[in-house]
C-alpha cells in the first residue's frame, strides 16, 4: 500500500489535537470565569431581546392600561382581562471574526489573534448564559466559514477550537463582504460583534448603515501599539502580512516616525467618523490593555 506523503503520522496528528484541546480548555476555564463573574449583568442590560412577547392573560386591575384589554376574553367571561406581556429575552449573537494576515502580529502581551479569540469566546459564554444562540463568520477578503447559530457548551468549544486553529484561504481583509453576507442570512434581528483590527483599503460606510438599521451591530478593534508609533531603532525591515510587500525603513528618521503617526491618527479618526455615521457602538483595544474593563464600559454605556 502506497502511503500518501501529504499526511503527517497519526501520532503528529493526535499531539497537535492534543495541544489545541489544551488550547481550548485553558481559553474556556479564563473566559467562562469572566462572562460568568463579571459580565453576568452587564451583558444581559447591554443587549436587549427582540421586543415584547404576549405571555397571558389576567383579570383587569385598577390602573391597567385599557389598550391591554383582550376583548374576546373580556366578552367569555363578561368581566374585564388583559393581556400581560413580558420581553423576549433570546437573543441571536453572531461573531464576525476577522482571520486574515494583519491578525498574527503582536509586539506587547499577545498577538492580535490571541486576544480576538479570547474576546469572542467570553462574549459567547455571556451569550449561553443568557440562553441566547451565537454563530460565526470567519473572514478575510471573503467568507471563509460560516458556522450558524446555536445553544450550548459544547456548540462554543467547537467555535473556539475552529478560532484556535483555522487556516484561512486568503491573506487580505474586507470588512464590508462579511458585513453584507451577515446582513443577507441572518433574516431575524441579530447582535452582530465585528472582531477585527480593521486593517481595511475598502470603505464600508454603507455596507454598515444597513446592516446596523436591520440588525444591532458592535464593533471590537484589536491593534497592537506598534500600529500607532514607530520605535527608533534605526534600519528596520517591515513586511505587509496581507500582501506580502517587503522594505526597509529607518526608523531612525524623526520626520517619518511623525509622519507614521500621523497616518495612524487619521486612519483612526476615519474609522471613527464610519462608526458614528452607522450608528454603531465601538472600541478599541490594545494587545497589552485590559479587555475586560473596556468591555464593561462598552457594555455600560449600552445600558
Amino acid at each position: 500500500m502506497k502511503m500518501n506523503t501529504n499526511e503527517a503520522p497519526s501520532g503528529a496528528v493526535g499531539g497537535a489535537t492534543s495541544e489545541i484541546l489544551k488550547k481550548v480548555r485553558k481559553i474556556e476555564i479564563k473566559t467562562r470565569g469572566l462572562s460568568s463573574q463579571v459580565f453576568a449583568g452587564q451583558y444581559h442590560s447591554a443587549f436587549k431581546g427582540r421586543g415584547m412577547a404576549f405571555s397571558e392573560v389576567r383579570e383587569y386591575q385598577y390602573g391597567d392600561d385599557v389598550r391591554d384589554i383582550d376583548w374576546n376574553v373580556t366578552a367569555r367571561f363578561h368581566r374585564p382581562y388583559v393581556k400581560v406581556f413580558e420581553e423576549e429575552r433570546e437573543l441571536t449573537v453572531m461573531l464576525l471574526v476577522d482571520v486574515s494576515g494583519s491578525l498574527d502580529f503582536g509586539t506587547q502581551v499577545q498577538m492580535k489573534r490571541d486576544m480576538v479569540t479570547e474576546i469572542a469566546a467570553t462574549i459567547a459564554f455571556s451569550a449561553i448564559q443568557n440562553n441566547d444562540k451565537i454563530g460565526v463568520v470567519f473572514f478575510s477578503d471573503k467568507i471563509e466559514k460560516y458556522i450558524p447559530p446555536k445553544k450550548g457548551r459544547k456548540h462554543i468549544l467547537y467555535i473556539i477550537r475552529e478560532m484556535l486553529d483555522f487556516k484561512p484561504e486568503s491573506k487580505r481583509t474586507d470588512v464590508r463582504q462579511a458585513i453584507e453576507f451577515m446582513t443577507s442570512v441572518q433574516k431575524r434581528r441579530t447582535t452582530a460583534f465585528i472582531l477585527s483590527d480593521f486593517y481595511v483599503r475598502e470603505d464600508f460606510l454603507q455596507s454598515l448603515q444597513i446592516c446596523n438599521r436591520k440588525h444591532d451591530v458592535v464593533a471590537i478593534q484589536v491593534y497592537d501599539q506598534r500600529a500607532r508609533e514607530l520605535p527608533n531603532v534605526g534600519l528596520m525591515k517591515v513586511v505587509d502580512a496581507e500582501t506580502g510587500f517587503e522594505q526597509y525603513v529607518d526608523t531612525g528618521s524623526k520626520s517619518l516616525r511623525k509622519a507614521y503617526s500621523r497616518y495612524w491618527t487619521n486612519r483612526q479618526k476615519e474609522l471613527k467618523d464610519t462608526f458614528t455615521r452607522s450608528n454603531v457602538d465601538n472600541v478599541s483595544i490594545a494587545t497589552d490593555e485590559d479587555y475586560v474593563k473596556l468591555l464593561l464600559g462598552l457594555f455600560k454605556q449600552r445600558s
